[in-house]
């Protein structure tokens, strides 16, 4: 503990040193989906390498198809853990929305604190930083490092079309006792978190086709079936009046949650009204036997993203359309699988058609969940780590959207990630004037320091 203590120090000693090397890194506009940009993604690769070289781990740039990872060792001893984060961040348009030059970091005083504003300051620059500078004081108090290896890539605004690729070439080499994401966030600015399940996803276009033309409503009305009606009903029976998706088979491999975790998301104390009232809405629409977290976080979905068919043009056409679109997605949780939902799917949709109607089908793709093993040793650690920096104890937590990285590490490294990061949901992340709480900065630094304690 002592030296833990002479690390934490360090860190607090170093804050504006480390914030300095921040902004240095954030005054690269590492654009990753504007080819323009490439120069300066390749610039933050090399800087990541220079950084890294220069507190004890042997670094690499390693190019790609697209723009590079940045791959690095130590020769520590103890549990191997791998550290994952991105450097590429996404454009700034519109630019007349930010107050200031995007890639022109800077304090700014705000009611909430101290805040880092920049392009990059909290998705992911910041948080990947917050790691490196944990490293930083280590290296500096013991002179070594524990076993950590580090992947940083440069494409995850933009798809992370050579990171698969990747991964499976230099298995062996990144393969881990431990992943470590940093791409999340709090649960509140005293509340850290550990993410442990991610929803999967699935999504599917299809149509309803009738008639091989559109038709004169006044001549073939009443007669002919509408592929809009049939859309409707079809889309309508997806869900009972409880919020349950009808589907056959859809929950067979949906898993509850325990009461440990359940009790847990309890103590968040969550507000659905206030959450929906943000957004112009009051009362939630999921499973009604399912508190609101747990229909975010541990619950499947069927939800229509888009409708369409017949005349939608200016003015009005008295028409009965041919066809019928639609684009649906599922949220997916435990042990789902996305074929097995697709093919359920198309059996409801086909079984809803009248005799002389059929209905196209057009993959989107999906993915399963994930879910994490709080049960193994690493959890309780990284918890009671986290728990000891800051002033609530940290909660395991779900989320209702995907990491695919976290799925990549689980299916082609054979290894589980613990998902810690200190961004906040006022970070305005992919939009005009993001920014990092310092707070999180710091105590993210000292976080992370923690972190590598219990864990090496």
């Amino acid at each position: 503990m002592k030296n833990l203590d002479a690390v934490l120090a360090h860190v607090d000693d170093q804050l504006d040193a480390s914030l300095e090397r921040l902004f240095d890194l954030l005054r690269i506009d590492s654009i990753s989906t504007d080819p323009e940009y490439a120069t300066e993604c390749r610039k933050a690769a090399d800087w990541l390498v220079d950084a890294l070289n220069g507190i004890g781990f042997d670094a690499a740039r390693r190019d790609t198809p697209g723009h590079p990872m940045v791959v690095a060792h130590t020769n520590g001893q103890g549990r191997h853990m791998l550290f994952y984060g991105h450097y590429d961040v996404q454009p700034v348009d519109p630019l007349n929305l930010w107050d200031r030059p995007p890639f022109d970091p800077v304090l700014e005083e705000t009611p909430n604190g101290t805040v880092i504003r920049a392009r990059g300051a909290s998705d992911d620059k910041g948080q990947l930083m917050t790691f490196v500078e944990a490293c930083r004081a280590w290296h500096a108090v013991h002179g070594n490092l524990p076993n950590i290896s580090i992947l940083f890539e440069g494409e995850e605004e933009s798809g992370s079309p050579s990171l698969i690729p990747f991964l499976k070439e230099n298995a062996d080499e990144l393969r881990a006792d431990i992943a470590m994401v940093c791409d999340t966030g709090m649960w509140d600015g005293d509340t850290p978190t550990i993410s442990t399940m991610l929803r999967g996803l699935v999504a599917e276009e299809f149509s309803i086709n009738g008639a091989n033309k559109d038709l004169h409503s006044g001549m073939f009305g009443g007669l002919a079936a509408n592929p809009i009606h049939i859309m409707s009903t079809v889309l309508a029976g997806l869900h009972d009046a409880s919020g349950r998706v009808t589907l056959p088979g859809f929950y067979d491999d949906v898993p509850d949650i325990s009461p440990e975790m359940k009790t847990q998301w309890t103590e968040l104390g969550f507000d659905s009204e206030e959450f929906l009232g943000d957004v112009g809405l009051s009362v939630p629409a999921g499973e009604a036997a399912y508190t609101p977290l747990e229909q975010l976080w541990s619950r499947p979905t069927a939800e229509v993203n888009g409708i369409w068919g017949g005349y939608t043009g200016a003015g009005f056409k008295t028409v009965l359309p041919s066809q019928a679109h639609s684009k649906i997605s599922f949220r997916l949780v435990g042990k789902q699988d996305p074929a097995k939902i697709i093919e359920s799917f198309r059996a409801y949709v086909t079984s809803q058609l009248p005799a002389d109607c059929t209905a196209t089908f057009h993959d989107k793709g999906g993915a399963p969940a994930t879910v994490l093993p709080t049960d193994a040793p690493e959890f309780g650690l990284a918890r009671a780590a986290l728990s000891d920096e800051w002033p609530n104890p940290a909660a395991f937590v779900g989320c209702g959207g995907s990491i695919p990285i976290v799925g990549y590490f689980q299916d082609i490294l054979d290894m589980n990630s613990l998902m810690i990061g200190f961004a906040r949901d006022d970070d305005q992340i992919h939009s005009p004037n993001e920014k990092y709480d310092l707070r999180s900065f710091h105590k993210g630094i000292r976080s992370w320091a923690r972190v590598l304690a219990a864990l090496s």
